[in-house]
């Protein structure tokens, strides 16, 4: 099977930039957006082929998600325990054989002001996918709003406790996987050196100058399963690039 996630940055704009001929062109069985930026009913985002569920922030043009898939899923599952769909960040797909889960973590935010939430997040999302996991296999895919080692950001020095790239964050990173799940990208590549997300600022995309913070995870029971993880970094649309699991589930 083959799962693609991308976070748009607004899928209205991203919509005038090529999504439609990307999403036609990939044919995924699931492909889930982040940063939606939309409410329902505000463009035409339905799929011929595909079910679609959506969830998206009381606060007008911020955050949401989206995911499509070709099979309908058994169960629909919004946020974590219902909390979080205040700002549409989580929606779950349960499948016969596994999960999956499309996430746009909270960002800790300049100053890390909004660390504790982000903390809390994590918590909860770590405790949710480990009940899923007790249950069948699972997918968490999403911008996960972290740059793992330094290997994956261009400037690790310089960032040293910025958001992205704090010790608690990062730290909660390798909670995750020490709690049995599998960054399927740095699994299949140990030493490579792909960026998925690039500020717009001083030319960061021209220059690879980025940060690889959009993941497709995977628990350990299914890690033998991939076949492939990447980046799609010449997809333009956003101020991402999607990523892409292909895996024998």
């Amino acid at each position: 099977m083959k799962f693609i996630s991308w976070n748009v940055n607004g899928i209205r704009a991203c919509i005038g930039k090529g999504f439609n001929e990307f999403f036609k062109n990939e044919n995924a069985d699931i492909l889930c957006v982040q940063e939606t930026k939309m409410q329902e009913g505000q463009a035409d985002l339905d799929k011929e082929g595909y079910f679609r569920f959506m969830s998206s922030a009381v606060k007008k043009g911020y955050s949401g998600t989206l995911v499509y898939s070709k099979v309908e899923p058994l169960n629909v599952i919004y946020g974590i325990n219902e909390k979080y769909n205040d700002e549409g960040r989580v929606i779950t797909l349960e499948f016969e054989k596994f999960y999956f889960v499309c996430a746009y973590v909270p960002n800790a935010q300049d100053g890390l002001k909004r660390i504790d939430y982000r903390m809390e997040f994590e918590d909860d999302m770590r405790e949710f996918l480990t009940k899923l996991k007790s249950k069948k296999s699972v997918i968490y895919t999403g911008d996960l709003n972290v740059a793992h080692n330094e290997i994956d950001l261009k400037n690790p020095k310089a960032n040293v406790g910025n958001p992205g790239f704090s010790n608690e964050e990062r730290g909660k990173f390798n909670e995750l996987l020490n709690a049995g799940f599998i960054d399927t990208f740095r699994f299949l590549n140990p030493e490579k050196v792909l960026y998925s997300w690039w500020s717009y600022r001083f030319s960061a995309r021209a220059k690879n100058i980025g940060w690889r913070i959009d993941y497709f995870i995977v628990s350990d029971d299914i890690k033998d399963k991939v076949i492939n993880s990447t980046i799609l970094t010449d997809v333009l649309g956003s101020d991402h690039a999607p990523v892409m699991l292909e895996i024998d589930i």
